[in-house]
């Protein structure tokens, strides 16, 4: 595939705010990415035009996805049309990334990544946190056995604001848009599997939240295999900013990652000592990251390498995000074997 030019031809589905990210990266930070078009059915062409002079732009998703020059599909459109998307693309022969969730069903998820397996077709969800420097560096030296045998992950995950309520509606709940991050993210860290998953929440802020049956705060524990734990606390509003900390506890030592401030200087006077908020959005906390997934996929691509998310982290994301959910529906630990 195109390796005589060392390049991978892109078509971008979708130009909300991850599109845009993507796309910026595509075109400014991954020279072997060559973006063909971006295609999305709503955003006006005028304005991409004066945003973005010399990009082929349309409104058909299922043209883009045939066109015969295209290589890969990077879909960042909303969650309900992920998995008609993704399967447009297999049936084209394109590899595909596309952002979280795959599909709101977890058998539609599977057969979609069992088709594109047997299609030869490279499909990557868009697990962005795997990819944070910090994080990078906390797995690695977990794995080195810096800190012996971890016992216990603490994952803290807090919006800064509360999303809008169309959006709520739409986008398979908490759990399944929000703390399936978090899930992917224990996995990654411990390299265990969960067997246990017992979630509690409730709406803490707004109860046109609850009227569309979602929560806003959630503490979620997960058991591994071996015992051990995970603890996700994640809620949907911190006044403070965009709370993004962990902290993994083993029998030889401990490591903390803590939120990216806007600068790191601190202030000491007679009235306290101060410092910097948090970054407030998850686009400037996770810049670095999503840079580097995407410079993954492209290279898994132009080197016939396997994707760096595996089909079964997939899996297991979406699979613990329904565990909480009948968790937290019907109050009780949920066995994954269960749902299995």
């Amino acid at each position: 595939m195109n390796k005589s030019r060392n390049q991978i031809n892109i078509a971008v589905i979708g130009l909300g705010r991850m599109g845009k990210i993507h796309l910026r990266n595509l075109l400014q930070a991954i020279p072997q990415a060559n973006v063909v078009l971006v295609a999305d059915p709503v955003y006006p062409e005028d304005d991409f035009k004066k945003e973005y002079p010399g990009i082929r732009f349309i409104k058909n998703t299922e043209e883009a996805i045939a066109l015969p020059e295209v290589d890969a599909v990077v879909i960042t459109t909303p969650t309900s049309t992920h998995a008609a998307l993704v399967d447009q693309c297999i049936s084209n022969s394109k590899h595909v990334f596309c952002e979280k969730p795959l599909d709101l069903s977890l058998e539609i998820t599977k057969t979609l990544l069992e088709k594109a397996k047997e299609s030869g077709i490279s499909l990557m969800i868009g697990f962005n946190r795997r990819f944070d420097p910090d994080f990078m560096q906390a797995r690695k030296s977990i794995s080195e056995g810096k800190i012996g045998n971890p016992q216990i992950v603490k994952i803290t995950n807090r919006d800064p604001a509360l999303p809008n309520i169309e959006f709520v509606k739409t986008s398979g709940g908490m759990f399944m848009d929000f703390t399936i991050h978090d899930f992917d993210m224990a996995r990654y860290l411990m390299g265990k599997e969960v067997v246990e998953v017992y979630a509690k929440g409730l709406v803490f802020f707004d109860e046109a939240i609850a009227e569309v049956g979602d929560i806003d705060t959630a503490l979620t524990t997960l058991t591994f295999e071996d015992g051990t734990y995970a603890v996700l606390d994640n809620s949907r509003k911190a006044v403070f900013g965009y709370d993004q900390r962990l902290e993994v506890f083993g029998d030889k030592g401990m490591i903390q990652v803590d939120n990216n401030l806007y600068n790191r200087n601190i202030l000491y006077n007679e009235h306290g000592i101060h410092q910097a908020l948090p970054l407030n959005t998850f686009t400037e906390r996770y810049i670095h990251s999503y840079g580097k997934e995407m410079e993954s996929f492209i290279d898994a691509l132009l080197n016939n390498k396997p994707v760096p998310v595996k089909n079964e982290d997939i899996i297991m994301a979406t699979l613990l995000a329904y565990a909480a959910k009948k968790s937290l529906d019907e109050v009780r630990p949920v066995k994954i074997s269960e749902i299995l």
